[in-house]
């Protein structure tokens, strides 16, 4: 006799062991056509699984999130299915589930072009109406390397002379044929998938990542539940696409990148005034939130990221330079060191702390150029960095009031939507159960009183301490991992950072690594993207452009130039004899907020034509309210 557990705590009998089809039948017939695979004691098993022992089990629809990772996973093996239908002598090496969709990756002669990708999905269809039923075997590890050599999978050979030898080797037959090496689940037929899938791009990818290896055809493709879905997918892909910092920051004359520098930002005029101006926000928020800056140096000698723990945790990952007398230093990937090395100037008191030090420092980290995509991975970015040295028993104070500041800057900034990821301990870590304990229940205390949505990472926290990330939404409804902050117990500690107690007694602060948007240029490349280059007008690198409609209204332009550039206002007069009409499209592809006319009417009245950007409509005022009305613009979100 064996007891099966179910979701809502029923609890239903069975003489003997059951298989999930079974199971289904005897919980609700109408549940027979919704159930893709079921989880089995918190393991997700095919509906043929047989239960051999009292279970707990929960039934998987399209409308789990689990559910709809298998029916992508089974999308996957059927569209290399039809590749290798359509194209013999195609062979297939990986192909995983990623968010929102799946891809394969095949070794082939010939380029796939978008006529192959219309091919591929009628195929698929083809095959999904079949309604193929799949089966599962599981083979000896020699037998297999022998079978797919023979069949000329010398990619999925490797694969499997990869695999310790005490796992076991699932094969996943789809139909009486075609079959891949898989550890599953799968759904129990190729008619389950549906037809809400569409194959999205091709592009290169190197075995197995790396650059030595051969390149491979990467075939990208979404998955859904329902049409609806898919629809409203593809409609944000294309949304997203029009919205890409890259085309625009090439429309606005932003930034570009260069070989000769590959991961690094070449800012131009208008970038860089973006740029900086964010920074002078922030400084000011900082500054009334109580932050002292500093800078530290770049480039730091090997030894200080030995002591720090960095050099063997993530060495790989740093420039390095030898110099003539044999000393190794490395371009800092992160500013926490240097930090720690202003707080040990000059003795410190428990009546210093909390100790907050800002800082917005360039690092430099080595990341494939494969991962490398404009302004969202680079090698060289700006952190805009803090560390909090605090005792005990102001963590959660402290967090809190980082959390605060972070969604202030946030919702200024156009981002209602935050959510929080809080991570705990993980399985290797440094310190005292003691005083984990401590740091998390007083970070988890801080989310709580935040108010705020979070979920919970379980054992993915740093191994210095608990931390929580914080994941804003953009206009589109993507989310976009930023700002962090982390309870060090680690670093001050190797460090020698101390400070004396109310007792006299030396103690080692806890440190918490704060960053408000984690990397200034990613955030740029979001914020583009959100407002998809229409920037809020104190904001904007171009705010206005004056166009007098001929050379004799030059002077009354020149003058109102002057006016506003006192003031602060980032304009500029356009003199070029070109006509007005395509001043005004150039201006507006440029993402100018704001155009000012200025003809005869105008001068004789001593007004000015307001464009707007993204309004067809015009507005005649005096001069005087049109610089008021932009001043007032121009004010920082400060309250």
């Amino acid at each position: 006799m064996l007891n099966i557990e179910l979701l809502d705590g029923k609890k239903i009998p069975f003489e003997k062991k059951i298989d999930g089809f079974s199971l289904i039948k005897k919980i609700s017939k109408s549940l027979e056509k919704a159930a893709l695979v079921m989880e089995v004691n918190g393991e997700l098993k095919d509906l043929s699984f047989e239960i051999t022992k009292n279970s707990k089990v929960r039934i998987i629809t399209h409308k789990d999130k689990e559910g709809l990772e298998v029916i992508r996973h089974d999308a996957a093996h059927i569209m290399a299915m039809a590749v290798q239908e359509l194209y013999p002598g195609t062979q297939v090496t990986i192909g995983p589930v990623i968010e929102n969709g799946f891809f394969y990756d095949f070794s082939r002669k010939e380029p796939f072009t978008d006529s192959d990708l219309n091919k591929i999905e009628k195929k698929m269809s083809e095959i999904i109406d079949k309604d193929l039923k799949t089966k599962k075997e599981v083979w000896k590890r020699d037998d297999a390397i022998k079978h797919f050599k023979k069949i000329g999978e010398k990619y999925k050979a490797e694969i499997i002379e990869g695999i310790p030898k005490a796992e076991e080797l699932s094969i996943y037959f789809h139909g009486d044929s075609w079959h891949d090496l898989c550890r599953g689940p799968h759904l129990s037929s190729s008619g389950k998938i549906g037809k809400a899938f569409k194959l999205t791009k091709v592009s290169g990818a190197y075995w197995r990542g790396d650059s030595n290896n051969e390149m491979l055809q990467r075939i990208y493709g979404t998955c859904w539940g329902n049409k609806k879905d898919l629809d409203d997918y593809l409609t944000r892909l294309e949304e997203a696409e029009k919205r890409d910092h890259r085309k625009l920051g090439k429309e606005m004359d932003l930034f570009h990148f260069r070989e000769e520098s590959p991961g690094s930002v070449f800012w131009h005029e208008k970038g860089w005034l973006l740029f900086q101006k964010l920074i002078e926000y922030m400084r000011i928020k900082q500054r009334f939130a109580g932050y002292k800056e500093i800078n530290t140096p770049e480039l730091l000698d090997k030894s200080l990221w030995e002591k720090s723990g960095h050099w063997e945790k993530f060495g790989e990952h740093m420039f390095t330079s030898e110099t003539p007398d044999e000393k190794t230093f490395a371009i800092k990937p992160m500013n926490c060191p240097g930090c720690v090395q202003v707080f040990n100037q000059g003795l410190k008191s428990y009546r210093d702390l909390p100790l907050k030090m800002s800082e917005f420092g360039k690092v430099h980290r080595y990341e494939p150029s494969g991962a490398l995509h404009g302004l969202l991975r680079v090698r060289a970015f700006t952190q805009d960095d803090a560390h909090i040295f605090c005792t005990e028993d102001q963590i959660t104070q402290e967090s809190l009031a980082v959390t605060n500041l972070i969604l202030e800057i946030y919702k200024s900034l156009g981002f209602d939507k935050v959510l929080l990821k809080y991570s705990d301990r993980p399985e290797k870590r440094v310190g005292a159960d003691s005083v984990w304990d401590k740091s998390e229940a007083a970070l988890l205390s801080a989310i709580k009183k935040s108010k705020l949505e979070y979920t919970v990472n379980k054992g993915e926290g740093a191994f210095y301490g608990p931390k929580i990330e914080f994941v804003l939404r953009d206009a589109i409804g993507r989310d976009w991992q930023c700002g962090t902050l982390q309870v060090d117990l680690n670093l001050p500690d190797r460090l020698g950072a101390t400070f004396v107690d109310k007792d006299g007694t030396k103690k080692v602060p806890v440190m918490l690594h704060r960053a408000l948007f984690g990397s200034l240029e990613r955030f740029i490349g979001i914020l583009i993207e959100n407002y998809a280059g229409k920037l809020p007008f104190w904001l904007s690198p171009n705010q206005v452009v004056i166009i007098p409609i001929a050379e004799e209204n030059n002077n009354y332009t020149k003058k109102l130039f002057e006016d506003l550039f006192k003031e602060g206002i980032k304009c500029e007069v356009d003199l070029r004899n070109q006509k007005i009409n395509y001043k005004i499209r150039e201006h507006s592809l440029a993402k100018v907020p704001m155009i000012l006319v200025c003809g005869k009417k105008e001068v004789a009245d001593n007004t000015v034509t307001i464009r707007k950007l993204g309004s067809e409509k015009q507005e005649t005022m005096s001069r005087e309210e049109v610089i008021k009305s932009i001043l007032m613009a121009n004010k920082l979100p400060l309250n």
